[in-house]
């Protein structure tokens, strides 16, 4: 179910129209090919790839069943290729983030999730942290050895984490852009965020002629609450407006739907997303209130 009505708007149509790409039982070479492509989509950031730059290998012993899809996913992630665009003079922390983005297909959680992986490529170093992201229960729960990872915060699953969906849009930032070619450039997005374990709302264009690119060189949060004119400063955004239309209220006939606003503390934020897609509302907006 997709996650909110805003999907045009926020760039993320695409993925409440497509169902995850998968490599099926007495799948053809066509078959085959299209999970090439979506696998090169995804973990390459939507990059253009020159025919030179392809995993023939890989390729050959995919389209001939000696590897599953992800393995495949596997050989791309610790690829030269990919190495080349993601993971050479990036700053570590940019790194895990496009990790989890690209293979876990969400955003890092929390500050803890990054510590770890730290450690990890520190110790035991690049492939091994990458095969923690592919062997991990969670790869092998949404993806199995079949299916290509997809960005799983655009469409509502039990176990997904509210903060997921907000931080996303500080990950990606449109169907066709890149992410070797973003504002951000190879800094963090997230490193401020999970170290004040705070959530940002949604990021959006920053106008109609920037495009999906561009992205705010700052913290980007509501300068006002409510329509009102109170700024947005120190111990404020503790309290966010979530925006729902459709929603069936327990006071109203099932066939009576509405749309209306809360006024949320953040400890009872993912509590109340939950509550509202029971009811089957549909989430248009997370905005911090100043208040």
């Amino acid at each position: 179910m997709p996650i909110t009505t805003a999907a045009s708007r926020l760039g993320t149509a695409a993925f409440d129209e497509t169902l995850p790409v998968e490599l099926r039982a007495n799948w053809t070479p066509d078959d085959a090919d299209v999970v090439i492509r979506a696998v090169y989509r995804q973990l390459l950031g939507n990059d253009y790839l020159m025919k030179s730059e392809r995993l023939v290998g890989a390729e050959s012993l995919l389209k001939n069943g000696y590897i599953s899809v992800r393995d495949f996913v596997r050989a791309v992630a610790k690829s030269e290729l990919y190495k080349e665009k993601f993971f050479y003079g990036n700053f570590q922390t940019r790194v895990i983030e496009l990790h989890t983005k690209h293979l876990l297909g969400r955003a890092v959680y929390d500050e803890s999730e990054v510590v770890d992986h730290l450690d990890r490529y520190e110790t035991q170093g690049y492939d091994a942290d990458v095969d923690s992201f592919i062997d991990s229960e969670e790869y092998q729960a949404n993806f199995g050895d079949s299916v290509v990872p997809y960005y799983r915060s655009f469409v509502y699953q039990a176990g997904q984490r509210s903060v997921g969906f907000t931080r996303m849009f500080q990950m990606y930032r449109g169907y066709a852009t890149s992410d070797t070619s973003q504002a951000g450039g190879k800094k963090s997005r997230l490193a401020g965020e999970l170290g004040r374990n705070t959530s940002s709302s949604i990021i959006s264009p920053t106008s109609a002629a920037a495009g999906w690119s561009a992205q705010a060189n700052k913290l980007t949060t509501p300068s006002q609450a409510l329509g009102g004119s109170t700024p947005y400063g120190a111990g404020a955004g503790k309290v966010y407006r979530i925006e729902v239309v459709g929603a069936n209220l327990p006071r109203y006939p099932k066939v009576r739907r509405i749309n209306t606003a809360y006024l949320v503390p953040y400890e009872q934020l993912s509590a109340k997303l939950q509550q509202i897609h029971k009811q089957g509302g549909r989430v248009t907006s997370v905005t911090a209130a100043s208040l």
